[in-house]
C-alpha cells in the first residue's frame, strides 16, 4: 500500500480544500479522477460559499457532506439543497453547467461546512450521454453495523450492500464511522481501493494514518482497518477506466480534441445557462489565447 498526502488549495475567501486526486504518480483510483476534501470551516453570518456557474463534460460529480448544506443549480433547471449524509450525483455527459452556493437562510445565520466533492470518469461509450441529476437522501442509502463500525454505502456495490444511485461502471464509495475499538475488513471485490481518513486516526494493516491521509491498496491486498478512538473514513474505488483520460479544468475526456471543443464552447457560451443563476460565470482559464466568439 502507499499513502498519499493532499495539497491545500485556496478557493477564495479563506476557504481551503485538500486536493487528493489527481497528483503526480497517482491520477485515478478506480473511476475516481478528482477528489477535494473541504473544511471543516466556520462561516460568520453573511458569509458562505459561492461557486459560480461553470461547465463539465465527460464525468459525473459526487457531492457528500459531513456538516452544513449547499444549494445545487444546473442548466437542466435542477434546484436541490444537499444535507449531511445525502448524495448529489450529477452526470455531465455531453455537457452541463452548474453552481453551488450557500442558501440565503443558512448564510444569514452563519454555518459550518465539511465534505467531499469527487469526479467520476465515465466509460467511453457514455462520455456523451444525456446530462442528468440525482439526489438520494441519507435515509435511502443502505447501512450496516458491525464490530464497532457503522458503514453507509453512498455509491455502488460493496460489503453486501447496493446503493440506489445509478452509476455507469463498477464502483464503491462508503462512509465508515468507527467507535473506539472498531474494526473493519475492507472489501476486496474491486480492483482498485483506497481509504481516506476524515476524522480521528485509523490504522490500515497496523499502519497509523491521520486526517487527510489516503491509503491506496495494492490489487488483492488485505486491508484491516481499526481505530482506538472514534474516527471516520471514506472507502472508495472500483474498476479502472477503459483507457487514458485527459483532464483539463472541469473537462474530462478520452479525446484531447473533445477537450478543445469544450474550451471553445464555454468561451462562446454554447453550454447554456442556469435558470435563476445566470448573471455571472467562471471564465475559461487562460492556458492559451481564447478563440474569438463566433456568431451563430
Amino acid at each position: 500500500m502507499i499513502v498519499l498526502k493532499g495539497k491545500a488549495h485556496d478557493l477564495g475567501d479563506g476557504f481551503f480544500v485538500n486536493r487528493i486526486l489527481p497528483q503526480p504518480g497517482r491520477r485515478t483510483i478506480g473511476p475516481f479522477v478528482f477528489l477535494d476534501q473541504f473544511g471543516p470551516a466556520a462561516f460568520a453570518p453573511g458569509r458562505g460559499i459561492d461557486v459560480r456557474p461553470h461547465p463539465h463534460i465527460g464525468l459525473a460529480t459526487v457531492t457528500y457532506l459531513f456538516e452544513g448544506s449547499q444549494v445545487h443549480r444546473d442548466s437542466l433547471g435542477t434546484v436541490q439543497s444537499i444535507y449531511p449524509g445525502d448524495v448529489n450525483w450529477m452526470t455531465a455527459g455531453r455537457g452541463i453547467v452548474h453552481s453551488e452556493r450557500t442558501g440565503p437562510d443558512v448564510r444569514a445565520h452563519g454555518h459550518r461546512m465539511h465534505g467531499i466533492q469527487s469526479w467520476i470518469g465515465l466509460p467511453r461509450e457514455d462520455e456523451e450521454t444525456q446530462p442528468s441529476f440525482q439526489n438520494v437522501r441519507q435515509a435511502d442509502l443502505p447501512e450496516l453495523n458491525r464490530d464497532g463500525v457503522k458503514l453507509r454505502l453512498v455509491v455502488g456495490k460493496a460489503f453486501g450492500l447496493t446503493s440506489p444511485v445509478r452509476v455507469f461502471s463498477p464502483i464503491f464509495y462508503a462512509d465508515a464511522r468507527f467507535a473506539g475499538g472498531g474494526k473493519l475488513e475492507m472489501t476486496d471485490e474491486h480492483d482498485e481501493r483506497a481509504v481516506l481518513v476524515i476524522e480521528g486516526g485509523v490504522t490500515v494493516n497496523g499502519r497509523p494514518c491521520v486526517v487527510g491521509d489516503m491509503v491506496v491498496m495494492e490489487k488483492g491486498e488485505a486491508a484491516a482497518l481499526a481505530s482506538d478512538a472514534p474516527a471516520r473514513a471514506m472507502l472508495l474505488g472500483g474498476a479502472p477506466l477503459d483507457g487514458e483520460r485527459h483532464v483539463w479544468w472541469n473537462f474530462v475526456s478520452s479525446r484531447q480534441s473533445r477537450i478543445e471543443q469544450a474550451k471553445d464552447d464555454w468561451h462562446a457560451m454554447r453550454f447554456g445557462t442556469i435558470p435563476g443563476d445566470d448573471k455571472e460565470f467562471i471564465p475559461l482559464p487562460p492556458d492559451r489565447p481564447a478563440p474569438a466568439p463566433q456568431l451563430e
